[in-house]
């Protein structure tokens, strides 16, 4: 395995690098938090890092005309490739350093995609390079919980009763999406045992952010992250509160912040506050109703959601991550615990 860079973790905001390399020139929407991700992203990881970029949002944002907001090496790669791209960059790399083509060092390999290319179709791809423990590289999923470059439509990550392009509601149906958010950084966790670093994240908490891309940076190995991103088109709200949802997806309990590193979850900011008791879980309406695409949900919808969070919460094995009980009449002899 190839050696890792040298980032100390920062501490505090101001600490955060004042270097752009991810700069003006994108075309996001105005309160793209996925932009943000893309800045805080490359601020954690430095100029010595290359970047690949799946078909989405931030594909189309970030080439206009022949140019492009990054500042370090960039390429586009397919909808559903990010996890092929990262491998086959990082072995290209490991390749040309061994044969002497190229000055042995350590380099950044990061491959980004949205939830349509990561969490629905690029999972095969993405598992496979999550099995590839001889390589250093990070993959980012930001998740704005629909296909939202081609308007909107429902994906794997999109939440109950959600209105999109292709499940409006409607007087016979008011919900046409009736599947929950897939839970994918613990499939990832669980499913890739030799994988040492697995994290949630939000760009409304920067500092975390940041702090994590550079542990997944400098664990070794392929590594993920899980962004959720608020989405001022998708969600149907003013973009100034694009940071502010992001803190309620958090404070309501229906996102949460952990890693886990080498097997062993950690819960992080308002996660932990809320698992230690020190802080309440704030009322899932105050988050679903501040977006348009839940503005038909009836008292009964948001009763729905409020159940479900108090059952990640408070059933689960995990909490917010694992739906895996101890069985109640387990004969085995072994702890339930």
């Amino acid at each position: 395995m190839a050696t890792v860079q040298d980032l100390p973790q920062i501490r505090g905001v101001k600490n955060i690098p004042v270097e752009e390399f991810y700069s003006s020139g994108h075309r996001t929407c105005q309160g793209c938090e996925s932009a943000l991700v893309m800045r805080l992203m490359i601020k954690a990881a430095g100029q010595r890092t290359i970047v690949l970029g799946s078909t989405g949002c931030m594909y189309v944002a970030n080439t206009t005309y022949y140019s492009t907001p990054w500042v370090v090496p960039w390429m586009h790669t397919q909808l559903g490739s990010a996890g092929s791209a990262a491998t086959g960059t990082a072995a290209g790399l490991a390749s040309m350093m061994r044969k002497g083509k190229m000055q042995e060092e350590p380099i950044n390999v990061i491959a980004f995609c949205g939830d349509g290319g990561g969490v629905d179709m690029g999972l095969s791809a993405l598992s496979a390079a999550l099995q590839h423990d001889e390589y250093n590289l990070l993959v980012v999923c930001y998740d704005n919980e629909s296909y939202a470059n081609t308007d909107i439509q429902v994906s794997g990550s999109s939440p109950y009763g959600v209105n999109s392009t292709f499940s409006p509601p409607g007087k016979e149906i008011r919900n046409l999406n009736t599947r929950w958010k897939k839970n994918m950084a613990p499939m990832m966790a669980v499913g890739h045992p030799n994988m040492k670093y697995v994290a949630t994240a939000c760009a409304s908490y920067g500092l975390d952010f940041n702090n994590k891309v550079r542990r997944a940076l400098t664990t070794g190995g392929p590594t993920f992250i899980h962004c959720i991103d608020p989405c001022p088109k998708g969600w149907d709200y003013d973009p100034k509160y694009s940071h502010e949802l992001g803190m309620l997806a958090i404070e309501t309990g229906l996102w949460v912040q952990y890693e886990i590193i080498d097997g062993e979850l950690i819960l992080n900011g308002p996660s932990r506050a809320i698992a230690k008791g020190i802080r309440k879980r704030k009322p899932v309406e105050e988050y679903l109703m501040r977006q348009g695409r839940f503005a038909h949900f009836l008292p009964e919808d948001i009763r729905l959601f409020q159940d479900k969070i108090e059952e990640t919460w408070e059933n689960w094995w995990i909490p917010g991550l694992i739906p895996i009980t101890p069985g109640q009449d387990d004969d085995s002899g072994g702890d339930t615990e």
